[in-house]
């Protein structure tokens, strides 16, 4: 039987990537051969060892339209002389590349969206750099005959805009059957309360909020763990409110190091703001993260933020809070221990219903449509 080999394309550099992980690792365990295609940041990119083949392209250009144009190019030529079965774009931006390669090999892409690209706050009062992505999407995704897309907010969106039938496949974590690095117990009460955020420090994202929030959390650090276009912002915001015995900034971690960080923290915190609809229907990777350490979270009162924390009663949600605010949110959910025994109670729950093991069906079932073996 011939071999059936999957390309996956994005434009990261692999190390923190979790859904690109689960996809290619899924589809090499069911005896397709996967090659994960990201780019190589020198300096910065973290070496990756995975159970499938990985390519990481050197460019000379690092964002802007010259990274994206080169990325396309790299990566349409470095397909082309492969022998591809089926070719996967991550997102909007690695779509040129894989449709085109589709289209001249003849064979099926399938386009996952991760987010509502063109609705990103990176994209807010840039109406050129915007229209182009806008005119992409006009007049590609129509043609996409395979995709799917994180929650039904956004497979509703591109459904009434391009007509596409997306599948939904969540961002879910493995199951992690006992968290180590913290215990409900330990957390409830730590001799200094650990607030945690991970992710892309990037426009949007509530980040300078839960700073000056913790001008109110005397006896309460914030982690802020990753890295991203405004770090360096960050750091100076901290420093002028002299809160550098507060807020930490260990760096981003591979995501095989993620777990026992966040299990051994006391709170999970995703407030993005209303910058846009991307985040308005955002459903991220951090929020099931947490769930699946056990530990509460504070969230934005977001549709499908909600939807989650409401139907597993696992924390709380603000809407467009200030930082002070946020403060009592913290203070009461780490203090008040009722709150926090039932929320543990029902963490253990939430943990084994949002888990990759319940949602990989769903990809199987796509990939068996697109490219049976």
């Amino acid at each position: 039987m011939k071999e059936k080999r999957i390309y996956i394309g994005v434009t990261n550099d692999l190390v923190t990537d979790q859904r690109a992980d689960r996809t290619a690792t899924f589809l090499q365990g069911k005896g397709y051969k996967v090659t994960l295609v990201g780019r190589y940041i020198p300096g910065y990119s973290q070496p990756v060892s995975r159970g499938y083949d990985t390519k990481r392209f050197s460019l000379l250009f690092k964002r802007g339209f010259l990274f994206y144009a080169s990325f396309n190019l790299r990566l349409f030529f470095y397909l082309l002389n492969k022998n591809i079965s089926l070719v996967v774009a991550n997102d909007l931006d690695t779509l040129p590349a894989c449709y085109l390669v589709s289209r001249v090999k003849r064979v099926p892409v399938l386009y996952d969206s991760h987010e509502y690209f063109t609705e990103v706050p990176e994209l807010a009062g840039r109406k050129f750099v915007r229209s182009i992505w806008l005119l992409l999407e006009r007049i590609v995704l129509p043609h996409i005959r395979y995709s799917m897309t994180v929650n039904e907010s956004l497979a509703s969106v591109y459904q009434e805009k391009y007509g596409l039938e997306m599948e939904v496949v969540r961002n879910l974590p493995r199951y992690i059957e006992e968290p180590q690095g913290g215990s409900p117990a330990d957390a409830s009460a730590p001799v200094r309360p650990v607030i945690l955020y991970q992710g892309a420090l990037n426009k949007g994202r509530g980040l300078e909020k839960m700073i000056l929030a913790m001008g109110y959390l005397d006896g309460y650090e914030l982690q802020l763990l990753g890295d991203g276009d405004i770090t360096h912002t960050l750091v100076k915001l901290v420093q002028s409110n002299n809160l550098e015995d507060r807020v930490r900034f260990p760096g981003r971690k591979p995501f095989n190091e993620l777990a026992p960080v966040t299990a051994a923290a006391a709170l999970g915190i995703s407030l993005e703001e209303q910058a846009g609809l991307n985040y308005y229907y955002a459903l991220p990777n951090k929020l099931f993260n947490y769930i699946q350490a056990r530990i509460p979270v504070l969230v934005s009162a977001f549709p499908e933020m909600i939807n989650i924390v409401d139907r597993y009663r696992v924390g709380m949600y603000l809407d467009n809070p200030d930082p002070e605010t946020i403060a009592s949110a913290v203070k009461k959910m780490i203090g008040d221990e009722t709150l926090r025994n039932g929320w543990y109670e029902n963490l253990d729950k939430a943990a084994s219903e949002l888990c990759w093991e319940k949602e990989e069906y769903k990809l199987g079932k796509i990939i068996n449509k697109v490219q049976p073996l």
